[in-house]
């Protein structure tokens, strides 16, 4: 399992995002809805761990807003090695600044962060599932194209683990 820092979408993204949870499962496809006990919450991740410390995070991040209020428009689905299926939002200027800023300012306080999230490598995306089955992808991606574009908002933001149970909000 790993950890991360999740920026949270605004109320109609999020049950957008939840319906198409739905539909998935309704295509046999078992959606982040079905994962950790249905903690899961639609998000974007600036940054992943295989662990983080939330109060480190929140010392190195002190006096920046995490959650700014972004205006991401989700435009493309696409798919990662492994059956990982997830929603993109344009990677436009102000996101790819603002996960920079993050990036760097943790990486400087010595956080192990996840190479592919690294400035330059970090594909912005929120997860629908991790366990697409290949005969059922067409029809997932499908699915995914039912409800875009799709507008959000960034709301909030937390740094999580689920496997230890750690939720903490930030600014």
């Amino acid at each position: 399992m790993v950890a991360a820092l999740e920026l949270y979408l605004d109320t109609d993204a999020t049950r957008r995002i939840r319906v198409l949870w739905d539909a998935l499962e309704s295509e046999g496809v078992q959606s982040m809805r079905s994962l950790l006990e249905r903690r899961h919450r639609p998000h974007v991740s600036l940054a992943v761990a295989p662990r983080l410390d939330p109060d480190q995070v929140a010392d190195t991040l002190a006096g920046t807003t995490v959650a700014v209020p972004l205006r991401l428009s989700f435009q493309h689905a696409g798919q990662f090695v492994g059956r990982v299926l997830w929603l993109g939002p344009s990677p436009t200027a102000d996101l790819l600044a603002h996960q920079a800023l993050v990036h760097d300012r943790l990486a400087a306080a010595g956080v192990g962060l996840a190479e592919h999230y690294r400035p330059g490598r970090w594909v912005p995306h929120c997860t629908l599932s991790m366990r697409v089955p290949n005969a059922l992808m067409a029809a997932a991606v499908r699915r995914c194209l039912e409800v875009l574009p799709l507008e959000a908002t960034v709301v909030g933001a937390a740094v999580t683990d689920h496997a230890r149970g750690i939720c903490r909000p930030l600014p």
